[in-house]
């Protein structure tokens, strides 16, 4: 059943569909968290979409009523030290590997946004732009936006004078004139070329 403008809502057949989608692959620093969503289709929760389109606000709203509606819900994450090491693709599909293994309850069906499939014993499909189609990938997206945004914005008291707070680790250029004052810290990603370039002058 079709949703919202075209987005996709959590039951197919009666099965259960766990979305699942990532957020921080293009920043410097911080890791890279996903969120997998199983939503009930008898609470159906309006204005669900990616969450690249939404507000601040409206994702922190929309995360509260995800979290206390969803049939299950959690958060799997790659650290900056492990995208360096597997490259952020794979750090990306182990954040969502880890983020299934802890949903509370076992999917039918996993739907993730993209092309690649994360390994799972549970049958999987990969859907380009399914953010943008499918409540639960949707969802997803939206939990794991308001987890890395609340852990970057924590991050500012710990390594102050980076603007995490502000820019979430992205390559703004306040932040790369901050790595150019400063030096990366512990939690950029050094084989990003930015970071790595700072870290080679």
């Amino acid at each position: 059943m079709l949703l919202d403008g075209g987005i996709l809502s959590t039951s197919v057949l009666g099965q259960r569909v766990a979305g699942v989608d990532e957020v921080g692959r293009g920043p410097l620093a911080g890791p890279v968290i996903a969120g997998a969503v199983i939503l009930d289709p008898e609470c159906p929760i309006s204005g669900v979409k990616d969450s690249k389109q939404l507000t601040a606000p409206a994702r922190e709203r929309l995360a509260a009523l995800i979290q206390a509606q969803a049939v299950a819900w959690a958060l799997g994450r790659a650290e900056a030290a492990e995208i360096d090491q597997f490259n952020i693709l794979q750090a990306s599909l182990l954040a969502m590997e880890r983020a299934i293994s802890a949903l509370s309850v076992v999917p039918d069906l996993v739907l993730v946004d993209g092309k690649h499939c994360p390994p799972t014993v549970c049958p999987v499909r990969a859907i380009v732009k399914g953010d943008q189609q499918i409540m639960a990938i949707g969802a997803a997206s939206i939990v794991a936006k308001v987890a890395r945004d609340a852990e970057m914005i924590a991050c500012e008291e710990s390594y102050p004078g980076y603007g995490f707070g502000i820019h979430k680790g992205y390559p703004t250029r306040a932040h790369l004139a901050a790595l150019k004052a400063l030096g990366p810290c512990s939690i950029h990603r050094r084989s990003f070329r930015p970071v790595r370039r700072f870290l080679e002058a």
